[in-house]
């Protein structure tokens, strides 16, 4: 996987699909230290690895090395290690041959395969298999990887970014993540701050989301008061910039301060004082996922009822498909009626 370092642009110039350079980075000194280590690797034949906890912003880091390096005009391919089932990621990932196994009518490119002469981002890949370390190693190695059924190798040149929310090297000691793979990775290691660790950035994430979504959303949304922007500075934020982004979008829909106060008085109180057990240990983890999911029932059923729950112009709202609606409120556990006349106002729902 060879490739000649060039010259980059500078990771502060425009890259369509990214928040500007200054919003990535902000003013926070960790942050200043971040972009300085991001501006070596971005250019160098070298694999990186990004950690942190979710909600940093793993994958605009990644997506913002892919854009200043060497592969830049090839392909940047995401591969979300715990999104794909196990039974599927070794094909999604290698790809396979006609006939290789029962339902392989025809042959079909891996992931991997589609990222040559670009970037290959593997995200959570603390997830990935033991049985499928292996063959990724071997990949890292020489370049070279197997289709699932072909009798020859393929050969690929491409960059890897690798992600996790994970200590790699707990993984490790606990045989759960090979050794020999965490260092063909980790070459160069980035460790990304929670937002509770940069807050000095805060006010220049939140106007950028407020200018994003009132422009997304054509709404108007006016600047947040300097008493909300300081409660936004004493919040610990456990889900972190995706929290942020979350709780301002839904600031542009509805344009109450009082529902954003409310959100970090009651929303995520339980998250921010979880219950330590007895053996002194929490799953930040699990924290994090909840507080995600209590923060996103609470917003759809805002959204339902601001448009009296007429699915559609709630979905519209909060910038969804009707159909991916219907899923999170199942996944919420929000009920797919208000009451006994709802059904009827659901069926007269306008396209």
């Amino acid at each position: 996987m060879t490739c000649t370092a060039t010259q980059t642009s500078g990771l502060l110039a425009p890259i369509p699909g990214l928040p500007p350079g200054n919003v990535i980075f902000g003013i926070s000194p960790v942050m200043g230290k971040i972009r300085q280590k991001l501006e070596k690797a971005a250019g160098a034949n070298i694999a990186v690895l990004l950690q942190g906890q979710s909600g940093t912003g793993k994958e605009v880091f990644a997506k913002l090395i892919h854009s200043q390096s060497p592969w830049r005009n090839g392909p940047f391919v995401k591969v979300s290690c715990p999104a794909i089932p196990g039974t599927l990621i070794e094909s999604e990932l290698f790809g396979y041959e006609k006939g290789a196994f029962t339902g392989a009518y025809g042959t079909k490119a891996g992931r991997i395969e589609l990222a040559h002469r670009g970037t290959l981002f593997l995200d959570e890949i603390g997830e990935l298999d033991p049985s499928l370390q292996a063959k990724l190693l071997q990949l890292l190695q020489d370049g070279e990887f197997n289709r699932i059924g072909a009798a020859g190798d393929r050969r690929i040149d491409a960059r890897f970014v690798c992600a996790t929310n994970r200590s790699l090297e707990q993984e490790m000691k606990s045989g759960t993540f090979r050794e020999d793979l965490f260092y063909r990775i980790s070459v160069s290691t980035i460790q990304l701050p929670s937002l509770r660790d940069r807050k000095d950035d805060i006010p220049i994430l939140v106007d950028y989301f407020l200018r994003t979504h009132s422009n997304r959303l054509g709404r108007s949304a006016p600047p947040l008061t300097e008493g909300l922007l300081r409660e936004l500075m004493k919040y610990s934020w456990p889900g972190n910039i995706r929290e942020l982004e979350n709780l301002i979008k839904s600031y542009v829909v509805f344009g109450s301060e009082e529902d954003l106060r409310g959100a970090l008085r009651n929303g995520h109180e339980d998250f921010l004082h979880p219950e330590i057990p007895s053996n002194g240990v929490v799953s930040l983890k699990k924290v994090v996922r909840n507080a995600t999911k209590q923060l996103e029932r609470t917003f759809i059923l805002k959204a339902l009822e601001t448009h009296r729950w007429n699915r559609r112009k709630a979905a519209k709202a909060l910038s969804i498909s009707y159909a991916g609606l219907l899923c999170k409120m199942r996944e919420a556990g929000v009920p797919p009626t208000r009451g006994p006349n709802a059904s009827l106002d659901a069926a007269r729902e306008p396209e």
